[in-house]
């Protein structure tokens, strides 16, 4: 009997990662590697691309069956019909002008982070005469050699509206119409892999090319959150979502729909960012014991990896601060992971207010969901359970290509 196997790929601010999944959910191969450029350049992008795609083992390689891609959301480029980048991306963590006049009322679009911001930002630069497309939209079209698709939950931040699965109506009349994409349901079939492509990887010539999700939204179907759950993604920045009952139109607020329910959240612009950039990852976990989670620095840290917040408050000119610094260095570490507890805190708050919801339980998935005393701190602050997973969103993306005849998630 043929086995079958169903590949996710990841990409997220620092690298991208590959997990490969058989039909009874249990991963065969994983690999991860990190970008040689900045992440703004999409070239880096298609580096780690080809080197994850290369590295399958040939056993797998031949019985490939599909491959779903996630991607940040929000981190969005402009390139020719052909695909060819024009410039660099401008990250999701960017802020940009703010849009009265085609966004109006709307919250969610009319700020400074929203793809819409940005997108009007790459037409002056280049022109009306381009393509917009996210990350892993990008990247599929790179896949199948064909640009002209974009997955849902990608696009929302660009002015795709899931309720009524169509562009704003203000949008019909807009000059560069022609540079959005035909979007496509999460867990769709956008074509097969593109020929000379799998040849040159070794790969399966009949790959099936799945449309993908947001990194967040791969991070929740690899997590399997329950109805009175949140979850937690400890990556560079933080993010977190919990189900609603319906969507919710603020600003800093996404809104998804997987298996028919409402996923609604936010993402900060703090995160495990700040902390590599001060410690290596083994310092991180060597120093991380000598801290006593229990007892607070009463250090007021606001840990973001740069200028500007996107959420819980939606503030571009919003300073890092991480000043005085101890001279332990587990009280300075210690001090950063209590600011970013009582932003992940303050998030949850937010919720609370629009939705009138804590969550019972917080799940945890990313690199930071490894550090006990983080996760201590957290506890304390937060004042939930807190239960770590140790999947990752390329699994969640594996595990939206494998279901992706019958699953139903925008």
């Amino acid at each position: 009997m043929k086995r079958s196997y169903y590949a996710g790929l990841d990409f997220g601010s620092s690298g991208a990662r590959i997990s490969i999944i058989n039909s009874t959910y249990e991963t065969v191969f994983e690999n991860s590697t990190n970008y040689v450029f900045e992440f703004k350049n999409p070239k880096g992008w298609i580096i780690a691309c080809e080197e994850l795609l290369k590295g399958i083992p040939n056993f797998i390689k031949e019985n490939l069956s599909k491959l779903s891609i996630s991607g940040t959301s929000g981190t969005l480029l402009a390139c020719s019909v052909k695909g060819e980048c024009l410039g660099d991306a401008i990250p999701y963590s960017q802020s940009c002008k703010v849009i009265n006049a085609i966004a109006c009322e709307n919250k969610a679009l009319n700020n400074p982070y929203s793809s819409l911001s940005k997108a009007l930002e790459l037409l002056d630069i280049h022109g009306q005469n381009i393509l917009l497309r996210h990350q892993s939209d990008w990247i599929a079209g790179w896949i199948l050699n064909n640009w002209e698709f974009g997955e849902e939950g990608n696009n929302i931040k660009l002015g795709w509206d899931l309720s009524s699965s169509s562009w704003p109506k203000e949008f019909e009349s807009i000059y560069w119409k022609e540079s959005l994409p035909k979007i496509k349901r999460s867990g769709e079939l956008l074509g097969k892999i593109n020929t000379s492509l799998a040849k040159k990887l070794n790969l399966n010539l009949n790959l099936l090319i799945i449309a993908g999700t947001t990194d967040s939204n791969a991070s929740y179907i690899a997590a399997d959150i329950k109805d009175t759950y949140g979850l937690t993604i400890l990556g560079t920045t933080i993010v977190i979502k919990k189900r609603m009952s319906k969507p919710i139109m603020e600003a800093g607020i996404t809104n998804h729909r997987v298996n028919n329910q409402w996923i609604c959240g936010g993402s900060s612009n703090a995160g495990c960012g700040i902390l590599s950039s001060y410690f290596s990852n083994f310092e991180l976990e060597e120093i991380s014991k000598q801290i006593n989670p229990q007892k607070s620095t009463n250090l007021r840290f606001i840990p973001l990896n740069g200028k500007g917040e996107r959420f819980p408050i939606n503030d571009p000119n919003l300073e890092p601060l991480v000043e005085p610094r101890p001279v332990s260095d587990a009280l300075f570490l210690q001090g950063l992971l209590e600011g970013l507890a009582n932003i992940e805190l303050r998030g949850w708050q937010r919720l609370e207010e629009l939705t009138g919801e804590f969550p019972k339980k917080i799940v945890t998935i990313g690199g930071g969901a490894k550090n006990p005393q983080w996760r201590t701190i957290r506890e304390r602050i937060i004042k939930v359970p807190i239960i770590s997973c140790y999947r990752n969103s390329s699994y969640g993306s594996a595990l939206l290509a494998l279901r992706s005849s019958h699953l139903e998630i925008n």
